[in-house]
């Protein structure tokens, strides 16, 4: 594919089938129990039981506390933890270190401005997510299918790998990535019947897109 992709807030086992089957990179399980996607770890690990060695298993936590951590690392089966709330670098930093686990740090952008945010993770994490600001009020960080301007990442230099999220379909999957020039990316609502509800079809039509896209 031109793009890895990674599908988040899984929760069932077809789904999961679809986005292995299909040639996703990168599978997501959240732990946030405010989140219509949420699972727990024990689940996670049920869901994960059947993804290849090659496709990262990604558990996405907000703001998370050490007991949850050992609760999810010790019993989810996960190659990387995707951090989506306010965590600092130096959190991040005490994260990856007690817990052995690569680490994404989510940036959360309503302006160009924000972009440069990321510099202070890149020393410490070993990947960074560019998503959407959430609204004003929003009980969650993420899986709100909102869309930044994406036109604020062109030409970005990290010093780490990183993926675009937020309001991705298969239909804006790419003009997004040429506007980003994003090599990963990131999707969860778009790819649902309703929240929280994913469907194998929107999976199978997005991995497709990303497929069609021309290499760079």
């Amino acid at each position: 594919m031109a793009v890895d992709v990674k599908i988040c807030g899984l929760s069932d086992e077809a789904a999961v089938a679809a986005a292995v089957e299909g040639g996703a990179k990168l599978v997501g399980f959240v732990f946030f129990p405010k989140s219509p996607r949420h699972v727990t770890p024990a689940r996670a690990r049920a869901l994960a039981r059947d993804v290849p060695t090659g496709v990262t298993r990604v558990g996405l936590v907000v703001d998370p506390g050490d007991d949850q951590l050992v609760d999810i690392v010790g019993n989810a089966s996960l190659d990387m933890l995707q951090l989506h709330g306010a965590e600092t670098p130096a959190r991040a930093a005490e994260i990856r270190k007690r817990f052995g686990l690569k680490v994404m740090k989510v940036v959360a952008i309503a302006e160009a401005a924000d972009v440069a945010k990321a510099r202070a993770y890149e020393a410490v994490c070993d990947r960074l997510m560019f998503d959407a600001m959430p609204p004003r009020g929003a009980d969650r960080p993420g899986g709100n299918a909102r869309a930044f301007d994406w036109a604020v990442l062109a030409g970005l230099r990290t010093r780490l790998p990183w993926l675009l999220a937020g309001g991705l379909t298969a239909q804006n999957l790419g003009v997004a990535v040429r506007l980003s020039g994003a090599k990963a990316v990131d999707v969860s609502s778009g790819v649902e019947d309703r929240p929280g509800v994913k469907s194998v079809l929107k999976i199978k039509q997005f991995l497709q897109a990303a497929a069609a896209l021309p290499e760079p």
